[in-house]
């Protein structure tokens, strides 16, 4: 796949912008057209909403590519909302965590609901302090689900839980369904902070060429978490940089 014209960003770099109008303008300032959704800017338990949210962003030309990250703790009622969302945006994926104290329970409602929309589920990885945030927890989910349930890798956090990402995104290539493209470098008390992707820890040509060649057919997303009231120089130097790297890759 062209990494170039797939790239994305995650809504959740706009939160310091409360409407979706705002959103749109602020993503095409950063040279993209395409978004994962999160729940700042939708509100996926309000179907009431679905339809006026996703034709403002199909009358904008954006693509919306997933929503995420949603929490699933086997709580279908609620959940299949989430699923219908997709559906309706002809989106194909989604970002997922679970509630570990639902599982297994929440695996098979999820994998019955992703089977039933035809959507993929991509657990986000969320550093060291999440159970689900190192590879050895990811493979044993992986051994106790069905393929429906893969991984949406987030870099930072895999480079915040001692991994590389780039020998993730190897590992797991055939249960890779997305990306956050994310980088970190860290102060002395080990405090993470956000970075152009590609200038702190990740090493973004090794990235885009470890996902050439496991086949990635996913969805990738920039998500730069800094300067809240207005990321879109940062971001745009996340665009050009992985412009640069996929040259390189």
């Amino acid at each position: 796949m062209n990494i170039v014209q797939e790239l994305g960003i995650q809504s959740f770099c706009f939160r310091g912008s409360p409407t979706n109008a705002e959103v749109i303008e602020r993503l095409k300032a950063c040279g993209v057209a395409k978004i994962e959704l999160s729940g700042r800017h939708v509100d996926f338990t309000d179907e009431s909403s679905f339809a006026g949210v996703i034709q403002l962003y199909r009358d904008a030309g954006v693509e919306i590519v997933s929503i995420g990250c949603q929490q699933l703790a086997n709580d279908p009622e609620k959940e299949e909302k989430y699923f219908r969302f997709v559906k309706q945006a002809g989106a194909r994926f989604m970002s997922v965590n679970f509630d570990i104290a639902t599982v297994p329970d929440a695996y098979r409602t999820a994998e019955r609901l992703a089977e039933k929309y035809d959507v993929r589920l991509g657990i986000h990885n969320h550093g060291g302090w999440h159970w689900l945030g190192n590879r050895t927890m990811l493979a044993h989910v992986f051994g106790q689900t069905s393929e429906r349930i893969g991984l949406c890798l987030d870099t930072a956090w895999a480079i915040d839980s001692r991994h590389d990402p780039v020998k993730m995104a190897r590992e797991f290539g055939s249960r890779l369904y997305g990306v956050h493209l994310k980088d970190f470098i860290y102060h002395r008390d080990r405090t993470p902070e956000d970075v152009v992707v590609g200038t702190g820890i990740l090493d973004l040509p090794g990235l885009l060429k470890a996902m050439e060649e496991v086949g990635f057919a996913g969805y990738v997303v920039l998500e730069y978490e800094g300067d809240v009231d207005n990321p879109v120089p940062a971001l745009r130097d996340c665009v050009a940089a992985v412009r640069k790297a996929a040259g390189a890759a």
